[in-house]
């Protein structure tokens, strides 16, 4: 019996993330991260990346209208079609806190990449 109890509690903390949903705020170690635009909201709407290393958003918007996913300190604005995403390639950058917002329904779609 205490065999199998150490790879069923493995299971069980792999498999956590998934039955939970993404309740935390994202994070990139390597590669892209994904960011859904839902009911005009970022999903999730803090993001953490690396300092000092370039990392490519992908921004999925889930809505039926268009947004434009803009950041003045990441110097970026691209309008994303209903049903599309959009790759957007940032940094390196320092660390930080940059925000984003979609300029189509900046009141609810309100986010922040964390360098760091």
């Amino acid at each position: 019996m205490r065999r199998l109890a150490a790879p069923f509690v493995a299971c069980v903390l792999l498999a956590l993330p998934a039955v939970l949903g993404s309740a935390a705020p994202a994070s990139a170690a390597d590669g892209d991260v994904t960011i859904v635009i839902k009911d005009h909201k970022f999903e999730p709407a803090e993001v953490t990346v690396p300092a000092g290393k370039r990392v490519t958003l992908v921004v999925d918007n889930q809505d039926a209208s268009s947004e434009e996913f803009e950041s003045k300190p990441l110097k970026v604005e691209k309008i994303i079609g209903p049903k599309k995403q959009a790759r957007i390639s940032v940094g390196p950058l320092e660390p930080g806190r940059y925000t984003f917002f979609g300029e189509f329904h900046e009141s609810t779609a309100q986010g922040v990449l964390v360098a760091q």
